[in-house]
């Protein structure tokens, strides 16, 4: 990605959400929290945002309406809720297990949780990889341990940093995972688990089958959107982690259909 587009996506998040953090784009883009800050000293300086300590919060400026969002910037919304889901689940987790994780920003927070743990890692999220083997990527005591061991699928790369298509169902066809943690682009209160992506729903369902078990994780926003293609019915995992804003009715409505687990934390 060239500088310009991705001070671009910086500036789009900024709007959308009033404030990005540095690292959270540094893991979203794939490049370092260096040069993030330098795209940061780029938009202060066209008047675009105002850097604070960790990030930079919206100052001004134009973008134009309509732009889809993408990983980086979903990354920056609600990432309370997402941290309370990601610690609930990586309490699931025990040393010695292969762990699938699939794409997405609430899942990125379970790997970050997962980072020097004795576990191994499948995942098909170029981001989720990257956060477990740089490096130069801290974790939240700054420990720069890696996990045991971490594949990563390839495949094609979607809008939301997934690798998804022949390559990554093939690689997932001949792996088995004790436990899978999967994400959702909505969750319909009848049908289930949905993407609005084709070939993403194909490869979450490769996921959940190389898994003896599975678990979503989606925060309150999911309820009721409803994306294009059906990966998982109720059914098809084995529990679902939500934050503590999901509405009442929600809950009751989840809870009768799924094992449900509310996270402490995040929005009340």
């Amino acid at each position: 990605m060239l500088a310009a587009e991705r001070r671009r996506v910086i500036l789009e998040a900024a709007v959308a959400t009033g404030a990005v953090r540095v690292m959270d784009l540094a893991v979203e883009l794939g490049v370092s929290e260096m040069t993030i800050r330098r795209d940061l000293d780029r938009l202060e300086e066209a008047g675009e945002l105002t850097k604070v300590h960790g990030g930079a919060v919206r100052s001004g400026g134009s973008i134009g309406r309509g732009v889809e969002p993408r990983s980086a910037l979903k990354a920056v919304r609600d990432t309370a809720e997402k941290r309370a889901i990601a610690a609930a689940a990586v309490d699931l987790v025990g040393d010695g297990m292969t762990v699938a994780v699939g794409a997405g920003t609430t899942t990125l927070e379970l790997a970050r949780l997962l980072r020097g743990r004795a576990v191994s890692v499948v995942t098909n999220s170029i981001s989720i990889f990257h956060a477990l083997t740089d490096p130069d990527h801290d974790d939240a005591d700054g420990d720069p341990t890696v996990a045991a061991a971490v594949q990563l699928t390839g495949g094609q790369r979607t809008p939301s940093d997934a690798l998804v298509g022949p390559v990554a169902n093939a690689m997932l066809e001949r792996v088995r995972c004790d436990l899978a943690f999967l994400g959702c682009h909505g969750i319909d209160p009848v049908a289930g688990f949905t993407s609005p992506n084709i070939g993403e729903a194909e490869t979450n369902r490769r996921l959940i089958t190389s898994a003896r078990s599975t678990v979503l994780l989606a925060d309150h926003t999911k309820f009721g959107e409803i994306g294009a293609h059906l990966f998982a019915r109720f059914a098809d995992v084995d529990g679902l982690i939500m934050d503590s804003g999901t509405p009442r009715a929600a809950r009751e409505g989840l809870a009768a259909v799924i094992p449900l687990t509310l996270a402490p934390g995040g929005a009340a």
